[in-house]
């Protein structure tokens, strides 16, 4: 697509979006009187102008029913969770059954490595992205552990090659290979939080299977952001959380895919709950646990619904507008972006950001990490106090995040103004 760094540019192909109008179903936070330029849905998405009714709905038959309006709120709360997994399954591409919605993110994570991470005397490893988001990297940590394991020497970290930002999939899969026969499980990010580096999933899940290994993915940049086909990839397991793309409020109840082949496997150890327990029997308080044969029955405690109604206000309107229409439309977005950001370098006598983020479409969502080579914490406090919303992460870089539901061409537009003046005055 050919891109023009014009206002009239950006105003003409915003003119032309068919999801421009999910915009206004958001709150845009303000700065200095006027609305900002917020880049940060890839932290803390933002709250939907129906989500204060799903919310108050529930307020308001807690208030009438009390205990219940578990059975007769409008949405009863016994089945609450039930609501998510039909449209979930649109998102990350999976069968209604192998979602749950429960915990948050680092809960699941634990959960599903319990069931997933089963290591041997001869196949222990864990092989992972390296900087993976540091919960990621704890929960490994202590799994490893708990098992009496020395994480020093049960996980293997895929590096980026020297001179890099991101990691090649063909070093992946040379590391599963080299590793195989140790190997219990592969688990990645399915969007590295720092990089923005979309990994090829159904690739490595396939290297993973094929030495023998389970393989699972942390969605939390990935769900909302970018294409999944979790059940047709063969994933054995993912997790993710609601706060970012999917716009479900702060520290929002997050979810869980276990794969078809696994959801009814009573075999596989778990740390079990009343909640996942079967359904006909479950209020007779039995004490043998069985477990609802799907993802369901990994399930510990009964839904969290004030932050469930925030993640269904949410995901309405990710109905209505089609995560295949949100992918495109993210990608236009980063590729516009990325036209910016060069031809500020272009506008200058020297290179002044250098883009660690992959410059193939298939390789990135919505984020664009900017290294920045001249100024950066100086260029970033310039950039808040236009009113531009960003992300700071050390030593020097700058995550951009445009969301197709509430980001604009011309947000990028005045975007890569302000940057420019910062930049070079």
């Amino acid at each position: 697509m050919t891109f023009s760094n014009t206002l009239e540019y950006a105003r003409q192909v915003d003119e032309q979006d068919s999801l421009k109008h999910f915009r206004d179903k958001f709150y845009i936070p303000m700065v200095n009187g006027k609305e900002s330029i917020y880049f940060t849905g890839n932290s803390l998405g933002l709250q939907a102008k129906t989500t204060q009714d799903y919310v108050l709905n529930e307020l308001e038959d807690w208030a009438n029913y009390g205990v219940e309006g578990h059975f007769h709120a409008r949405n009863p709360w016994v089945s609450y969770h039930e609501i998510f997994p039909e449209i979930l399954g649109t998102i990350v591409g999976a069968l209604p059954e192998e979602i749950v919605v429960m915990n948050q993110l680092t809960v699941n994570l634990h959960l599903l490595m319990t069931s997933f991470y089963r290591p041997t005397s001869k196949r222990f490893k864990i092989i992972c992205e390296a900087k993976a988001f540091p919960s990621d990297q704890y929960a490994f940590q202590s799994q490893v552990k708990l098992h009496g394991l020395n994480p020093d020497d049960a996980i293997i970290e895929v590096q980026p090659k020297e001179g890099s930002s991101y990691i090649k999939l063909s070093d992946i899969i040379d590391t599963i290979k080299k590793h195989g026969e140790e190997t219990a499980l592969v688990i990645f990010g399915g969007v590295n939080y720092y990089s923005g580096q979309v990994f090829d999933m159904q690739a490595i899940c396939k290297a993973a299977h094929e030495v023998g290994a389970y393989c699972g993915f942390d969605l939390a940049h990935a769900a909302g952001n970018v294409n999944l086909e979790l059940h047709d990839w063969n994933v054995d397991f993912a997790c993710w959380c609601s706060y970012k793309y999917l716009n479900s409020g702060p520290g929002g109840v997050a979810g869980a895919f276990i794969h078809q082949r696994h959801i009814s496997d009573s075999s596989l150890p778990r740390l079990a709950g009343w909640w996942g327990h079967d359904k006909d029997t479950r209020f007779k308080m039995d004490k043998e646990f069985h477990p609802i044969p799907t993802a369901e029955g990994w399930q510990l405690s009964n839904a969290p619904v004030l932050s469930m109604s925030a993640h269904k206000a949410s995901l309405d309107i990710f109905a209505e507008a089609g995560m295949h229409n949100l992918v495109a439309k993210g990608k236009m977005l980063s590729g516009y972006l990325l036209f910016i950001l060069n031809e500020i370098n272009k506008n200058s006598s020297e290179k002044l950001i250098e883009i660690i983020t992959p410059l193939n479409e298939t390789e990135r969502g919505c984020q664009v990490s900017i290294l920045m080579l001249k100024d950066g914490k100086k260029v970033f406090d310039e950039l808040i106090k236009h009113g531009v919303i960003a992300d700071w992460r050390e030593p020097n870089v700058i995550r951009i995040a445009p969301v197709p539901l509430y980001n604009s061409f011309e947000d990028l537009f005045n975007f890569g103004k302000i940057m420019q003046e910062s930049l070079l005055g």
